[in-house]
């Protein structure tokens, strides 16, 4: 399905999976080479771990990775000048987490300065802050998106579905596409049963990213967000243009087995790549 090609970024070294790295890298190359590829993105790693992919895959001559790094905007620079000297990595992507008071004029001034190449794709982490409004504004045009967190190990990190509701429609607004990134565990809405936390399903920022492209307010969005019928839900994604990914981009997740299980559950994906997990 066209709708869901590339959007499951691999984040598996990052919480709650923590994966150790060389098993990570292990695990992603396997995945690049199954019936389920064409749904995988670049493996996301932090700046600071460079050095230790560089041993793993020093290690193992036949692997090279595409690589979505992470990195606070003080250390841009000197990252992505690590990341090119790694051997059998391509640096396909930056995830840019702003420091305490930034600005919106301040990010992208230094985002300009540092004069990023063209084949880069670059998020800026949006602030759950006052300075969410114009920071949107300031992407709104430029080569740069955004990045919505959207859950973590605690449930304050968590934004309800109005806050993100509001989120979803400024990107789409604005017409600044978004990736998400943390908390989106399962396909749909969903209590947690270990934790209580109220997690966000991907399918539902999907179909609420749709809605908002079409012109949905923020109740309508919202609305989606809080869906939980799974049945339901993978209707609409049928229902999709595949324009909604211009706007929604792809998520993290610290697993690929599992969201891939459950859109097969779903009937959006053939069983073969269900069995191609085992």
């Amino acid at each position: 399905m066209r709708t869901l090609a590339g959007l499951l970024d691999d984040a598996a070294v990052f919480p709650p999976g923590n994966a150790p790295l060389d098993q990570a890298v292990d695990a992603h190359v396997r995945h690049l080479r199954s019936a389920h590829a064409g749904l995988v993105g670049p493996l996301v790693l932090a700046a600071k771990d460079l050095g230790a992919l560089e041993v793993v895959l020093g290690d193992r001559p036949g692997h090279s990775v595409d690589l979505t790094l992470t990195v606070p905007l003080p250390g841009l620079v000197p990252a992505i000048a690590a990341a090119r000297a790694v051997r059998s990595v391509r640096l396909v992507g930056l995830e840019v987490a702003l420091p305490d008071g930034a600005t919106a004029a301040e990010a992208l001034a230094a985002l300009d300065a540092a004069d990023l190449d063209a084949d880069l794709t670059s998020y800026v982490e949006v602030p759950r802050d006052g300075r969410r409004a114009d920071l949107f504004a300031a992407l709104a045009g430029t080569r740069y998106r955004a990045k919505l967190r959207t859950g973590g190990v605690r449930a304050d990190l968590y934004p309800d579905e109005t806050e993100l509701a509001a989120a979803v429609r400024s990107a789409v607004s604005l017409g600044v596409p978004f990736k998400a990134t943390a908390g989106l565990h399962h396909a749909v809405r969903n209590t947690d049963p270990a934790t209580g936390f109220e997690q966000h399903g991907f399918l539902n920022v999907l179909v609420a990213t749709g809605c908002a492209q079409d012109g949905g307010d923020d109740t309508e969005v919202a609305k989606l967000l809080a869906e939980r019928d799974g049945g339901r839900l993978a209707e609409q994604v049928r229902a999709l243009e595949p324009s909604v990914r211009d706007a929604f981009c792809s998520f993290g997740t610290c697993s690929i087995d599992e969201p891939i299980t459950e859109l097969v559950d779903l009937g959006l994906l053939d069983p073969r790549y269900k069995k191609d997990l085992a």
